[in-house]
């Protein structure tokens, strides 16, 4: 008779968790930074793998069907006496592991083929793993949901849906299962433990699965241009594979940033969407959604290096976000803090999968799991957004920029232009400006001087404040303004008499009521 065996679970989905198992390698090939890691030592630690310590694991390598069933039978701690003969054309009794076949037979987990053969030796593929599980464990449990790679005929979907509502599987991050794939030992291991050990189950109750693809920004800032070519060689900091923006405004004299006005667009952030226009050799011409111009209905256009994007899905559209409150943070690989993954700007807003300890959990776009200090971010529910701020809030949020470089299409907390401060600060409390100064000159609602209020955004026109906007800043009170002046300085506070922006005065919109 079928041995039955139970598993509690809390709740259909739970939030990412940090197990406390000890930290200490076990297998040569299995560091600390190995993804299955700790579900490894788990594992160790319950007698399921029997490996010798100190030696290799595999953990690359595909795990055969005996293998498979040599970890199961430890973790059922299935008897394999009195088992009836398998009745297998390629194992014989005399099969050194006869016992432990015919027990996976006898319990239905393990079936042979049409020509009723077990193939101890073969490699277990991923779709095969999730029937095996399914069986083993007595999971249950369906959604309408399917992986890109897995058709409603596939003859296994139901054990895959089975595993993924059980949190146990999320798939590859471009949301594909892979069901013909050889399984390796570490994912083996990997969905083994979460069967058995709930804090393993790292897919947060907001997951849910979207086939819709998008294109994000997969660096820290992405700089875009007005036109692919006009790059010099001084621009490689900002057009390299990984960009290093601080760097890049760093080693340019004031000629140099002065090149750059009319040659480039804006900027986009790590996580960002954007809409492909068109493609030119290795140069992408793009939309940032999220910045509204009437140059183009998509977003503001621009031209930046196709491998600054990368294809994701939106399978956290209802998570709440981290959303970084200063200049820069540090991304991290561990949830300590301590292993440094990048460098990431203000504003930057990830998804949250998890927290502990004063850190949260982020899904990045294309890396898996980093950590990020609750000190350096805030928490933005995804269904109540941005409370709304205070004048004094959008103030000290500005401040934060004072003594900033300048930097022309900046909208990062590396480099800030006039509008690209303005539009940020407003942004990360939650109130979508429009991205270039001469059309925040038209929105919102008009202030005459005598009204003033901090928080408003001055405006100044060539032809003494009679022609074209070119430049913002914003009132902070008592005459003086915030604001990111030009190449030749930083990000200040000045009072608003000091020419030439006395004489080119324009007015002053309001976008906080």
């Amino acid at each position: 008779m079928k041995k039955v065996f139970s598993l509690v679970w809390a709740i259909l989905f739970v939030m990412a968790v940090w197990p406390s198992h000890s930290s200490a390698a076990v297998f040569q090939d299995v560091s600390d930074e190995h993804t299955s890691a700790a579900e490894i030592r788990y594992l160790v630690q319950k007698g399921i793998i029997s490996e010798k310590k100190n030696e290799k694991f595999r953990v690359n390598e595909p795990i055969t069907r005996l293998e498979a069933s040599e970890m199961i039978q430890r973790a059922l701690k299935l008897p394999m006496t009195n088992r009836p003969d398998a009745k297998l054309a390629d194992v014989k009794t005399s099969h050194p592991h006869y016992s432990l076949i015919a027990t996976m037979v006898d319990e239905g987990i393990f079936m042979g083929n049409a020509n009723k053969e077990f193939l101890p030796n073969s490699y277990l593929k991923r779709g095969q793993m999730a029937a095996v599980f399914v069986r083993a464990f007595d999971l249950t449990g369906t959604s309408t949901y399917r992986f890109r790679d897995v058709p409603a005929s596939y003859w296994a979907l139901q054990d895959i849906q089975t595993l993924a509502v059980r949190s146990i599987t999320t798939g590859y991050l471009d949301n594909t299962f892979k069901p013909n794939a050889s399984l390796t030992r570490g994912h083996f291991a990997t969905f083994l433990a979460r069967i058995l050990e709930s804090d393993f189950r790292e897919t947060p109750a907001c997951y849910i699965g979207d086939n819709q693809a998008q294109q994000v920004v997969n660096v820290p800032v992405t700089t875009l241009w007005k036109q692919p070519g006009l790059q010099r060689t001084v621009d490689a900091f900002s057009t390299a594979k990984t960009p290093d923006i601080t760097k890049w405004i760093a080693v340019m004299n004031v000629k140099e940033k002065q090149w750059l006005v009319g040659k480039l667009e804006t900027q986009a952030l790590y996580g960002q969407t954007v809409k492909i226009l068109q493609t030119a050799g290795e140069w992408v011409q793009v939309a940032v959604i999220d910045q509204h111009s009437p140059k183009h209905k998509e977003g503001y256009p621009g031209w930046l290096p196709k491998n600054h994007l990368t294809t994701v899905y939106p399978n956290y559209t209802t998570c709440d976000n981290a959303m970084i409150t200063e200049r820069t943070a540090k991304l991290t690989n561990d949830p300590k803090g301590e292993k440094l993954f990048r460098t990431i700007s203000f504003n930057t807003t990830l998804p949250i999968v998890g927290e502990k300890a004063g850190r949260f959990a982020v899904q990045t776009p294309s890396d898996g799991v980093k950590y990020i200090d609750k000190s350096v971010a805030k928490r933005v529910d995804f269904k109540k957004g941005i409370k709304k701020p205070t004048t004094h809030e959008i103030l000290e949020t500005a401040k934060i920029f004072d003594g900033l470089s300048y930097l022309w299409a900046g909208t990062s907390g590396f480099g800030l232009d006039c509008s690209g401060f303005t539009y940020s600060v407003y942004r990360h409390h939650g109130i979508d400006l429009p991205r270039d100064a001469s059309v925040q000159a038209t929105s919102g609602i008009k202030v005459v001087k005598n009204d003033l209020r901090p928080g408003d955004l001055l405006f100044f026109a060539y032809n003494k404040g009679k022609g074209t906007v070119h430049h913002v800043g914003m009132y902070v009170g008592k005459g003086q303004m915030i604001h990111a002046p030009n190449p030749k300085r930083t990000v200040e506070i000045i009072p608003m008499t000091t020419e030439p922006y006395n004489t080119e005065y324009a007015g002053a919109r309001r976008f906080l009521n």
